[in-house]
């Protein structure tokens, strides 16, 4: 085993795409054209936005639905206000995740796959964070009904750590400890 936790053999240790050499004849990644690896980019950024996209709207359905409940007329303003503003930003978060599908739909045939890419990576990163938003609003309003607590804040404080340590604190940390040069 290397020092990088990477199975390691004769010619060094290994990375995710076979052995990397070390010196003059050093190569790092794929190779691929800039519109071969804005095609793979494309396509795996349409895959995290299928996912993501699913559980938005669901939640944003679950949301819509709650003003025509008969316990919505006895909700205080404080709670009002917070479903409004959670109701916002679903529709904000549905709108940056299918914004990428749109972006690509409109500017397709012309060439911009790269720069299309970069725009609907920007835009979905944009969701992810609305997301984070939408959830911690909505936590809040689900617990403040069910609990009425002065726990609320800090149970809602938890999960909005554990899903920021989950969706950014990891990848940030992956990032720092294995990453090596530019993206590709």
């Amino acid at each position: 085993m290397a020092e990088n936790g990477t199975p390691g053999g004769p010619s060094g240790p290994s990375g995710p795409y076979g052995p990397e050499r070390s010196g003059a004849g050093a190569r790092r990644g794929r190779v691929e054209s800039v519109e071969e690896r804005a095609d793979r980019h494309w396509a795996e950024l349409l895959q995290e936005v299928r996912v993501t996209q699913t559980g938005v709207q669901i939640l944003f359905g679950f949301l819509l639905m709650v003003v025509f409940t008969p316990r919505f007329a006895t909700l205080d303003h404080t709670d009002r206000a917070i479903y409004v503003v959670t109701v916002v930003l679903g529709a904000a978060t549905t709108g940056a995740l299918v914004g990428p599908v749109s972006f690509h739909r409109i500017v397709s045939g012309h060439r911009l796959k790269p720069q299309t890419v970069a725009w609907a990576a920007r835009l979905t990163m944009t969701g992810v964070v609305l997301l984070l938003a939408t959830m911690a609003s909505a936590l809040l309003l689900v617990l403040r009904i069910a609990l009425r607590s002065a726990a609320v804040p800090w149970l809602v404080g938890g999960v909005l750590a554990w899903l920021v340590l989950c969706w950014f604190g990891l990848p940030g940390w992956a990032l720092h400890r294995y990453g090596r040069g530019p993206r590709r």
